[in-house]
């Protein structure tokens, strides 16, 4: 059943799976209706991804300098300005590293748009290639040691490696820091691992908080594909999945579009944007 319509005035959006066609690429249909709504609501990126692998996609639609949700909320920008940050500590992160010894597990390592890898490898190339985004190479243990100095931890680790190491790192992380750390399986082979007190919904209240104060959540429309959407599509005005999201995702959205290779999200926007 859908909420009754209204004038939204913010729109904040899923990338992978959700915004991006089967060429991971934004459509000319969606660029052309982002373009044609800009100026009348704010549009912002809310993704798991990098800020630089963001800002490309915030280029083509002439919305460089919107806020954007990045790491799943880890990290909130408006500009260059930071609005909240959210990292993993360095002793948790030490701990991640332990549990990757004696395995084929790649650890890339993420702070704001920082981005190490141990070895230009099979994950990494293909995480460049997708994101556009080029990262730098460093050992793991000189990796930590640069964060030690500049008392920093990590936005996002992003564990890929074979799905039963990945299954193992997994159970290991969940048994020693569940109450800690968001820790979740994006795939077989993929273990996305975050601080567990941010998500793209606390995200959007830093922003209501900090960047939109005149707005309340009723005044948003947002989309999504995945379990790490779901908090922000029930707690919006209008709630969005795209056809190919996940069926818990799909039960709770106040409306279902195309999918991200039909160009849901711009069907929505026309539909919602007259």
């Amino acid at each position: 059943m859908y909420r009754c319509m209204m004038d939204y005035k913010l729109l904040c959006t899923d990338i992978d799976g959700t915004l991006l066609n089967k060429d991971r690429e934004l459509s000319e249909k969606t660029i052309f209706q982002f373009k044609r709504i800009k100026d009348r609501c704010s549009i912002v990126l809310a993704s798991s991804r990098m800020p630089e692998a963001m800002r490309h996609l915030q280029r083509e639609v002439d919305i460089l300098n919107n806020p954007m949700i990045a790491y799943n909320g880890g990290l909130v920008l408006d500009g260059e300005s930071i609005i909240s940050t959210t990292e993993i500590s360095l002793e948790v992160l030490e701990r991640i590293v332990e549990l990757s010894k004696g395995t084929e597990v790649h650890i890339s390592i993420y702070n704001n748009d920082d981005w190490y890898v141990p070895s230009m490898d099979y994950w990494a190339t293909r995480e460049m290639n997708n994101t556009k985004v080029t990262p730098t190479v460093s050992a793991l243990p000189d990796t930590l040691n640069i964060l030690k100095k500049e008392n920093k931890g990590a936005h996002k680790v992003m564990c890929m490696g074979p799905a039963e190491e990945i299954a193992q790192m997994y159970d290991n992380l969940i048994a020693s820091y569940g109450n800690d750390l968001h820790v979740y399986r994006s795939k077989d082979t993929y273990l996305e691992i975050a601080n567990k007190s941010i998500s793209k919904k606390s995200a959007i209240q830093s922003l209501l908080k900090h960047k939109y104060p005149s707005l309340d959540w009723k005044q948003i429309i947002a989309y999504g594909d995945n379990y790490n959407d779901m908090e922000m599509l029930e707690a919006v005005g209008m709630g969005v999945a795209v056809s190919n999201a996940k069926e818990e995702v799909l039960s709770l959205a106040d409306d279902i579009t195309a999918s991200n290779k039909e160009d849901g999200v711009a069907l929505s926007v026309a539909k919602y944007f007259l």
